[in-house]
């Protein structure tokens, strides 16, 4: 059973920066592809930026050259390196298996507000 706790969360300005951590409980995380999603108030939930077992990344549109997803399979965890944030940016941001999360792997998520 894979536990996903993440944090790093919090309330900053447009054009600020935040670096959200997932730390994965289990031995099997090295070889799962993980993903940052967000979910905003009244919108569905969307995948973020992406990363394979190997270091391949992706990106949504919306975040690409701002948001940076990284891992250390050794910790078991991966960042979100985000940079120039946008009041759009703001919403719950959850780690999961990517491209298709598991439905019991969902953490309690970190909250991010951007606002001035």
């Amino acid at each position: 059973q894979v536990q996903l706790v993440e944090s790093g969360g919090g309330l900053v300005q447009p054009g600020g920066s935040l670096r959200l951590s997932c730390a994965a409980s289990g031995s099997i995380f090295s070889i799962y592809a993980m993903g940052w999603y967000r979910q905003a108030p009244g919108k569905q939930r969307e995948l973020v930026a992406a990363i394979t077992s190997g270091g391949s990344t992706n990106y949504a549109d919306s975040v690409k050259g701002r948001f940076t997803i990284s891992r250390d399979n050794a910790k078991n965890t991966v960042y979100l390196q985000m940079n120039s944030l946008k009041p759009e940016d703001t919403a719950v941001y959850y780690c999961n298996a990517a491209p298709r999360p598991d439905p019991g792997y969902w953490g309690q998520g970190t909250q991010v507000t951007v606002s001035s």
